[in-house]
C-alpha cells in the first residue's frame, strides 16, 4: 500500500536526491580584490564579496557568517539553458533544473534575514514550475508579487507565434508578516501631473473621480452645480464615492473642481503636499522606467569595448535598482548568486549596500572585475550613475573556494588534503564544528571560539595526556 501524500505538492524525478555538502573556507586573492585609490564619503563600503567558485558551494560557505544576515537577494538563473550550473545540458529535462534550483533555493532562505525578501527573474518556460517550488521552500503565503518587466522595446517580426516582450520577476518575503516594502520616489514627470489653475494656497493639485462602480448607499443623489446646472445623479453603473453631507463640507473647504465656468461635473482635488512621499510599487515594470536589455548591452558595451561576447541579454542598473529602493535600505546586505555580468553589485554598490556576488563562468575576470573597477574608480557614467549621485568610492574583496578538506590517498584511504596549511586546516575545521574562525595573537592553541568560554585548537599532532591537561587549565 503507497503511503498517503499529506500535502499538495510538485513531484520530479530525483526530487529525493539531495547533495551532501562540505562547508569549504573562503580564500581571499589580495591579487585580485580592489578598493578606491582614494577616500570618496564617509559611506564608502569596503567589505563587498565577490566570489568565484560553484554557487551551491559558495552558498553552505556564507551560511555560518550570514545566515539570516541578507535583507534582499536578487538571482538571475538559467532559464533551462545551462548558462550557470556547471554539467548543464540545454537539452535537460525540467527535473534537473528543479533539483538545481531547489538546493540553491534552500540555503537562500537560510541566508535570508526575517524581515527580508528574495527577488527572481524568470521567463514563461519555468514559471509556472519555479512559482510551486517557491510555495514548498518559503510557503505559499509568503508570495508577495510577480512582477512583469517590459525587456524589450520593440515586438519581434520574425517570431513564430507571439512576440515575447517580457519577463517575469518573482517576489517571495522570509515572512510575510514582517516584510515592508519602501515607496518609490516620485518623478518629475509624475508631479507634473499636479497644477493650479485655480491657484489655491495649498498649491498644485489633480483632480480625482467622485465616481466609482462600488456601490455605495449614499452614492445616488442629485448634485447642482454653481452655474445652476443640475446633474442628476451619477453614470449609470457607478456611485459617488462620498455623501451629499461630505461633498458640501468639502465644497466649502475648496477641495471640489467644479470647472473654469462652474458647471462641469465635481472632482475632488488631490493636493501633491498630501499625497505620499512616494509611489507604492507595481507590477507593471514599463523599460521606460527601469530599462531593457539593449540599453544593458549598450551599457556594457560602452563600459567594457574591448570584451568580446557580451551576454545578449543583461539585465539593466535600473532594473536592479527597482528591486533595491523597494526590498533594502542604505546599509544593508544584498546577495546575488548567479552574478553573470555583475549588475547587482554594481548596482548595489551605488547605491550603498553592501553586496556579495557569486559567479563561476569564465566573465568573473572578463566582465565582472573590470566593470566593478570603473564602478569604484568612479569611471561608470551610465547604468543608475546619474540618477542616485554615484561619484566612486569603496571596494570589494575577492574570494575563490578552498579545495576539499579530506582526498584519498593512493591507497583509497580519506587523508587531510596537502593543499591545506596550518592556517587553512584551522579555519576549515572551525566551520565544519561551527566554532568562529579568530585565531588569538596571545594564546598559541586558540584558533577560533563559540562562546566566550569555549575555543577550539587545531592540530594535527598526537596530543598527550600532559598536553591536554595544559590546554585545560
Amino acid at each position: 500500500m503507497t503511503k498517503k501524500k499529506t500535502k499538495l505538492e510538485l513531484t520530479w524525478i530525483g526530487k529525493e536526491n539531495r547533495p551532501r555538502l562540505e562547508p569549504r573556507i573562503l580564500i581571499e586573492d589580495p591579487q585580485k580584490s580592489y578598493h578606491a585609490k582614494h577616500h570618496v564619503g564617509e559611506n564608502d563600503i569596503f567589505d563587498n564579496r565577490l566570489i568565484f567558485g560553484d554557487n551551491l558551494l559558495a552558498l553552505k560557505a556564507l551560511e555560518q557568517e550570514f545566515a539570516g544576515k541578507i535583507k534582499c537577494i536578487y538571482i538571475d538563473p538559467p532559464y533551462n539553458t545551462g548558462s550557470a550550473f556547471k554539467h548543464y545540458d540545454d537539452g535537460i529535462e525540467h527535473s534537473l533544473w528543479l533539483s538545481l534550483m531547489r538546493d540553491r533555493l534552500e540555503l537562500l532562505r537560510i541566508l535570508l534575514s526575517d524581515e527580508g525578501s528574495i527577488w527572481i527573474s524568470i521567463d514563461d518556460n519555468e514559471m509556472p514550475y519555479l512559482r510551486i517550488l517557491m510555495d514548498e521552500i518559503f510557503g505559499r503565503q509568503n508570495f508577495i508579487a510577480q512582477c512583469i518587466w517590459q525587456k524589450v522595446y520593440s515586438p519581434k517580426s520574425t517570431a513564430r507565434h507571439l512576440s515575447e516582450m517580457h519577463d517575469y520577476i518573482v517576489c517571495y518575503a522570509k515572512n510575510h508578516e514582517l516584510w515592508e516594502r519602501n515607496l518609490l520616489p516620485r518623478t518629475e514627470k509624475q508631479n507634473k501631473a499636479y497644477r493650479n489653475p485655480d491657484n489655491d494656497p495649498r498649491g498644485p493639485w489633480k483632480p480625482g473621480d467622485l465616481s466609482a462602480r462600488n456601490y455605495y448607499s449614499q452614492g445616488t443623489y442629485k448634485i447642482t452645480c454653481p452655474s445652476g446646472r443640475v446633474i442628476g445623479g451619477p453614470p449609470q453603473g457607478r456611485y459617488w464615492v462620498i455623501s451629499k453631507t461630505k461633498l458640501q463640507e468639502m465644497d466649502a473647504d475648496g477641495r471640489i473642481w467644479w470647472g473654469h465656468d462652474g458647471d462641469n461635473v465635481p472632482a475632488v482635488k488631490r493636493f501633491l503636499s498630501e499625497v505620499l512621499d512616494g509611489i507604492v510599487p507595481q507590477t507593471m515594470w514599463f523599460y521606460q522606467e527601469v530599462g531593457h536589455n539593449q540599453a544593458a548591452k549598450q551599457h556594457l558595451k560602452t563600459l567594457l569595448p574591448h570584451v568580446e561576447n557580451l551576454f545578449v541579454t543583461p539585465k539593466p542598473e535600473g532594473l536592479i535598482e527597482r528591486i533595491l529602493r523597494i526590498a533594502s535600505n542604505r546599509g544593508d546586505w544584498v546577495l546575488d548568486s548567479f552574478a553573470g555580468t555583475g549588475t547587482t553589485g554594481t548596482a548595489a554598490q551605488k547605491m550603498g549596500r553592501h553586496w556579495i556576488m557569486v559567479e563561476l563562468g569564465e566573465q568573473c575576470d572578463t566582465h565582472i572585475i573590470p566593470r566593478l573597477k570603473k564602478v569604484i574608480d568612479g569611471d561608470d557614467p551610465g547604468g543608475i550613475t546619474k540618477a542616485v549621485n554615484w561619484k566612486g568610492g569603496g571596494g570589494y574583496r575577492y574570494y575563490r573556494l578552498g579545495p576539499t578538506l579530506i582526498t584519498k590517498d593512493e591507497w583509497g584511504n580519506p587523508v587531510i588534503n596537502d593543499e591545506f596549511n596550518a592556517a587553512m586546516l584551522a579555519e576549515a575545521m572551525c566551520k565544519l564544528e561551527g566554532f568562529e574562525y579568530a585565531p588569538s595573537e596571545d594564546i598559541y592553541w586558540i584558533h577560533g571560539k563559540s562562546t566566550e568560554s569555549d575555543f577550539i585548537y587545531v592540530t594535527t599532532q598526537f596530543m598527550t595526556w600532559e598536553m591536554l591537561t595544559r590546554l585545560s587549565v
